[in-house]
């Protein structure tokens, strides 16, 4: 019988990856306003153990976000600095990012217009994939899952209504589907 994607399941199953347990326990030296663990390395150790395949397999980066008012890169990269410094031994790309910053340089990175975000949340809340969108608290160990888990774990990939970028959900959810074929892409209705 196949288990119910919960909460609790989600992290239980994110934390056997031993890059995700290190992460959550070392990221609070760092002290960030809104820390969360999140994106693929979360939902993507879930499809792993769904194929039978390590919890840290097919991982590209780990993404850490974070806000803060101070909108300078020199902030930020001294933030990126730190965690570079602090994660070296994992020898992981880790990707730290400012959600305050975001809409800096989107625009310029990605084409179209991205609004100022008001909270770390917000940063999660514009991923591509609506079933993506999950992050896991540092401080406080919840998880922030706004469309739920359901897609996630019955391997469907819709468009994300709050940023509907149809080229560029194609190319995120092709990119998904060649490492887990079973993944099912769910075109957006015109």
């Amino acid at each position: 019988m196949k288990m119910t994607l919960t909460v609790e399941n989600l992290v239980r199953i994110a934390m056997t990856n031993p890059v995700n347990a290190e992460l959550s326990h070392r990221l609070p030296e760092l002290g960030l306003k809104q820390c969360m663990l999140t994106a693929g390395c979360l939902f993507q150790a879930v499809w792993n153990q769904q194929s039978q395949r390590p919890p840290e397999w097919g991982v590209k980066d780990y993404d850490v976000f974070y806000f803060d008012e101070d909108l300078s890169w020199e902030a930020e990269n001294e933030v990126i600095q730190s965690a570079s410094r602090l994660f070296e031994d994992l020898q992981v790309n880790i990707e730290v990012k400012n959600q305050a910053r975001v809409h800096l340089w989107y625009s310029q990175r990605f084409g179209g217009d991205y609004p100022q975000l008001q909270s770390a949340r917000d940063g999660v809340d514009r991923y591509l994939i609506a079933g993506t969108c999950i992050a896991w608290d540092v401080e406080t160990g919840e998880v922030y899952a706004p469309n739920g888990l359901a897609d996630t774990e019955h391997g469907l990939l819709r468009i994300n209504p709050k940023n509907p970028r149809p080229e560029l959900f194609d190319q995120k959810a092709k990119s998904y589907q060649a490492r887990w074929p079973w993944l099912r892409i769910l075109q957006p209705q015109s």
